[in-house]
């Protein structure tokens, strides 16, 4: 088989968690198929790192919030028709979309649509990360399955709210849960890190509306920390996209700051950090994971949070408790987040070992719940993505 001759799968990922998961499907791909695979569509450095030349920087998908969205809306748009017109000219064998649904979920449906126009023949169209229906307008379940062939989703409890509606789901585990356990001292080492010094991990999200939201209410948390628990040292992970208005927010706060953006060393972080102060995301369940006591802030746009107040489910917000039914990590949302309210739940993590404890006892929990049939997600996912494709 020439290279010419090798299925072409079409990808769009576009934010950081989602380029990860494109960069480990690529790879699985590659293995399963011995490299006879071809790769065309959007991503950032790691699917990038995979052999992926991105039509565009999916920096300029990263936008959060109802309202903080409006602003990017027509340059939103001339994308998706970018990428629609793209992925149709190739004829890829699947268009596998990852996460982002404002901007993957157009570009499906319109590729839905030109492929019921030539009478149903084109690409596979599978998704993976769906939207969360189960924490808010569970009705766009019955929308999404009208445009899909196939959905992978990460949480097992998911399948049920779209195989209602007819749509083939495939729950492929959560990759979190093949994150290798990071060596603290290590990091320490490497960083300078006084030892025994006690450490924040402060993590405000990859988006640039999430880090301008919450580092101003992070740092007045660490301003008050700093002057009790000393010498404090705060470490944060983060990713290149919001690195350099982390460093500039960050240089004058009253505790040293490690700013640590290669991804070689973020587990090496996460196990160095004594408690966490995170964005709601991903992250939060790769701290659980982890083993990290941690503590979950999120606020965005008043107007963005009214509307979502009337839709959101706030037990579901932290996957976390979400996957064990309970309130485990202490979650302070919109007005909740406020200076007070997160500094005296840090304190409690700092202070009370049955408080870390209680959150180190869900960390197995999780980990089980995330597992499908122990196979790694992205093998799962590339074998569900061969099938569909035929």
């Amino acid at each position: 088989m020439s290279e010419d001759d090798a299925p072409l799968i079409y990808l769009m990922a576009g934010e950081a968690s989602g380029d990860v998961l494109g960069a480990g499907l690529m790879r699985s791909l590659k293995t399963m198929t011995g490299g006879r695979v071809r790769f065309a569509g959007l991503g950032g450095d790691a699917m990038t790192a995979e052999g992926l030349e991105s039509l565009f920087p999916i920096s300029e998908m990263a936008v959060m919030g109802i309202v903080e969205i409006l602003p990017k809306a027509p340059k939103l748009l001339r994308r998706v028709r970018e990428t629609v017109e793209d992925a149709w000219q190739r004829q890829p064998a699947a268009v596998v979309s990852i996460d982002s649904k404002a901007f993957t979920m157009r570009v499906q449906k319109r590729l839905h649509k030109l492929r019921a126009a030539v009478g149903g023949q084109g690409p596979k169209l599978i998704h993976w990360v769906p939207p969360t229906v189960w924490a808010w307008r569970p009705g766009r379940a019955k929308s999404i399955a009208r445009h899909l062939d196939h959905l992978l989703t990460l949480f097992p409890f998911e399948p049920p709210y779209f195989e209602a509606h007819g749509l083939e789901t495939t729950f492929v585990g959560h990759p979190a849960v093949g994150q290798p356990a990071g060596n603290g001292a290590a990091f320490r080492g490497r960083f300078r890190l006084p030892k025994g010094a006690p450490v924040l991990g402060v993590l405000p999200g990859s988006r640039p509306g999430e880090v301008k939201s919450l580092l101003p209410v992070f740092r007045e948390v660490v301003g008050r920390l700093a002057g009790r628990y000393q010498p404090l040292q705060v470490v944060i992970p983060t990713v290149p996209l919001v690195a350099d208005a982390i460093l500039e927010e960050t240089k004058d706060w009253r505790a040293p700051v490690t700013v640590v953006q290669d991804p070689r060393y973020k587990y090496d972080a996460f196990a160095a950090c004594t408690v966490a102060l995170a964005a709601s995301g991903t992250v939060t369940l790769e701290l659980t994971l982890a083993g990290v006591p941690t503590v979950v802030a999120y606020r965005v746009n008043a107007v963005s949070a009214a509307i979502a107040r009337r839709l959101i489910d706030p037990d579901a917000i932290v996957l976390t408790n979400k996957l064990l039914g309970r309130r485990v990590v202490p979650q302070f949302i919109q007005e909740d987040c406020t200076a007070d309210r997160l500094t005296v739940a840090v304190e409690r993590l700092f202070d009370d070992p049955r408080a870390r404890a209680e959150q180190g006892a869900a960390s197995e929990a999780v980990r089980g719940l995330l597992k499908a049939d122990d196979e790694n997600p992205s093998d799962r996912a590339a074998r569900t993505v061969l099938r569909v494709a035929g």
